[in-house]
């Protein structure tokens, strides 16, 4: 049987910790934690059983590991250190005969987004960020229609539009809405994308380094790679949608508790196909994975054992290739989740109501 596995690490270090090792979880601070996972070897999490295709019958299992490292260590240990800690946990997908491994969170976008891990493994990676970016699309646009925005006639936002996740969603979404907010740290970047995106944009582009233009915005896709919220409160209008494909998130917990006229959602989250069990909770609702977990599994299914996406020039061709994939073996987007918990019909409703008398 075709096998995968996938990398997962701590992101949320007490919450996440205490998911396999609820003791420690418990009685270790995030700066312990932090400490002592520089230490730790990879950790053996789980198997994944009855994934199955839809188109097939064909049959996958897989497995989670997990990285120690959080991201807060990611970033401040020497980039070889993180890099030789990630291979190791890739020789145990190895010797657990995967065919492929999945970078997830942190791990696929350190360095140079899994290039030398890939050349530094006998089996094939994949960050998975190819799928992701379609994902990520979908859900803004289906929260769009949800909320009654038009994305013909809408500003759309794209935070961390540099990054390689964030440039294709920006390719993508420049496409469709009247006018196109980039927004990212480097000005120079920017204007590079600016000029890149300016042939097939709908509307007007315009580029900043400041999140006080997202004020500008009805829809934001934000995916960067800080490492605490860079989206605050003050920042969003009344009836935006604001979706988040960063892990950690780019939004702040104090925008769900804050703004009820503002529907934030989690960005892909995909239907698996089959009777899957992954015999683990990564927060998700059982038979639901991340889009970058899917993008590994469709690869699969599908007997494609090669470096799929790794480095940071993702292409629209190979961003619509594993959709096709995908979409052939079963997988779609799922529902929304908003801060790990189930968006309701209700909810939505409620977000319209104050938006319309915020307005």
């Amino acid at each position: 049987m075709d096998s995968f596995a996938f990398i997962i690490h701590p992101i949320d270090p007490k919450r996440d910790v205490s998911r396999k090792f609820p003791f420690l979880g418990k009685v270790l601070t995030e700066g312990q934690i932090d400490f002592f996972s520089t230490y730790f070897p990879p950790v053996y999490i789980s198997e994944i059983e009855g994934i199955t295709s839809q188109a097939t019958g064909k049959q996958v299992k897989g497995w989670f590991l997990a990285c120690p490292y959080t991201p807060r260590r990611m970033m401040q240990l020497p980039e070889g250190a993180v890099y030789r800690k990630i291979i190791q946990t890739g020789r145990m997908a190895e010797r657990l005969g995967a065919n492929i491994l999945g970078l997830g969170a942190f791990t696929s976008v350190v360095g140079d987004a899994g290039t030398t891990i890939a050349n530094r493994l006998a089996i094939p990676v994949t960050t998975g960020d190819s799928y992701t970016v379609m994902m990520a699309a979908q859900a803004i646009r289906d929260a769009a229609k949800v909320m009654d925005i038009e994305m013909k006639d809408a500003t759309v936002a794209v935070v961390g539009a540099t990054g390689s996740i964030g440039r294709v969603c920006a390719e993508l979404l420049a496409g469709e809405a009247a006018r196109t907010l980039l927004i990212a740290r480097d000005e120079t970047k920017l204007r590079v994308l600016r000029d890149r995106l300016q042939v097939q944009a709908r509307g007007e582009l315009f580029i900043s380094t400041k999140m006080d233009v997202l004020k500008d915005a009805q829809l934001i896709l934000t995916v960067t790679s800080a490492i605490h919220d860079v989206i605050q409160p003050e920042h969003l209008q009344p009836g935006s949608v604001v979706c988040d494909v960063a892990r950690p998130r780019d939004v702040s917990a104090m925008v769900a508790a804050v703004r009820d006229d503002i529907l934030v959602i989690d960005g892909g989250m995909v239907d698996v196909p089959g009777p899957v069990d992954f015999h683990f909770n990564f927060g998700f609702p059982e038979g639901k994975a991340y889009a970058c977990m899917a993008e590994t599994i469709a690869l699969a299914l599908e007997g494609r054992f090669e470096d799929y996406t790794v480095g940071r020039e993702i292409t629209l061709e190979r961003v619509r290739e594993i959709t096709a994939i995908a979409e052939r073996h079963g997988f779609r987007l799922s529902g929304f989740r908003s801060f790990e918990r189930e968006v309701t019909e209700e909810q939505i409703e409620a977000v319209r109501r104050n938006a319309r008398r915020r307005r």
